[in-house]
């Protein structure tokens, strides 16, 4: 594991992060919070690209969850039945609109416990939605988080919720609203698991990974 990067490090990389992408965004499509919460909840152990495609049509015919529920546990199947974990992810799809019916008036919830409180959503999805729809420097820590923060030195720790409180903890204040995006789409796209684009990484220089590649 990396040693934690120095402060200055640190704004030097996220510097250089905003200067490629000032406003980075997530990929996943939606049209409200509502679709924004069901869009998540079903990536999970999936790509973005998969659920975008499954979900396309499904927010076309069911954007709130009152029409969700009408559609049925059973239509849900239908729409995103490409992606894994289908079945289970349509219930949890219904229950979470049940719920947000009966407990929340129809309305998404904006406290990480209130969310977390829905099927499905876990801390990782509640930290997406607060970060993606209410501007709150949220970190929702996945696969490529992880994977970047420990190579780098950017946010070491042994599991999730340590790199989440590296990242929370370490970088500084102004960088905190987009830190997960850089650092996901970062991890997407440059420092991949197997052979990292090193010669692409514009943090080459900063990064502590010591099997760089060319």
């Amino acid at each position: 594991m990396a040693k934690q990067m120095h402060y200055n490090e640190m704004r030097e990389v996220f510097a250089r992060f905003q200067t490629a992408e000032a406003e980075p965004e997530g990929e996943l499509e939606h049209v409200n919070v509502y679709t924004l919460v069901v869009a998540v909840a079903l990536s999970a152990q999936a790509t973005d690209k998969g659920v975008n495609k499954a979900t396309r049509e499904l927010f076309k015919i069911a954007d709130t969850p009152e029409k969700m529920l009408a559609l049925g546990e059973e239509g849900v199947i239908e729409h995103i039945k490409t992606i894994g974990l289908y079945r289970n992810k349509a219930k949890n799809v219904i229950k979470l609109s049940q719920k947000l019916v009966d407990e929340f008036g129809g309305e998404v919830p904006n406290s990480r416990a209130a969310l977390q409180s829905l099927p499905g959503v876990g801390r990782k999805t509640a930290n997406v939605v607060l970060n993606m729809w209410w501007k709150q420097p949220a970190q929702a820590v996945d696969t490529h988080i992880f994977r970047v923060g420990n190579r780098s030195g950017i946010a070491p720790g042994k599991d999730v919720d340590a790199v989440e409180r590296a990242i929370e903890d370490n970088v500084p204040a102004d960088f905190q609203l987009h830190a997960h995006h850089w650092l996901i789409l970062h991890g997407r796209y440059i420092c991949v698991a197997r052979k990292p684009k090193c010669g692409a990484c514009h943090i080459r220089d900063l990064c502590q990974f010591e099997d760089k590649t060319q």
